[in-house]
Order: structure tokens, then sequence, then C-alpha cells
């Protein structure tokens, strides 16, 4: 793997992140409206993903430390 194509993996990582925040600002929204049942749909896919992809990040930092260490 290249390291153009890992840079663009990790600004995709990023993108996702502030995706997943973005859905749980659009739940904030959605719970005063008829849409409240949803809203919780939508903020616990938010949370998941901005956890998932934060942790997905510090893996790849850390796999990328200990590899620049090894060599």
């Amino acid at each position: 793997m290249t390291h153009n194509h890992h840079y663009h993996k990790i600004f995709l990582f990023l993108a996702c992140i502030a995706a997943g925040f973005a859905l749980i600002f659009v739940a904030g929204y959605l719970a005063p409206t008829f849409l409240a049942p949803l809203a919780i749909v939508v903020l616990t896919i938010g949370v998941i993903a901005v956890i998932i992809f934060a942790l997905v990040l510090i893996f790849a930092g850390f796999k990328h430390l200990f590899h620049y260490y090894r060599h």
C-alpha cells in the first residue's frame, strides 16, 4: 500500500467521524418533533460511528508508530 493511499484512508476515517457528529447534531433537532422515535436511532448510529472510527484511527496510529520503530 502506498503512502498516498494510506492518507486517503485516514481522511476517510476522519470524514466518517465528522458524519457521526453530524448525526448526533441532527438527532438533537429531531427530538422535539414528531420524528422523536427516530432521533434515538440516529443518535445511536452517530455515537457508534464516532466510537468505531476513533478506535480505528487510534489503532492505525499505533500500528504506524510501531511499524516505524521496527525498521
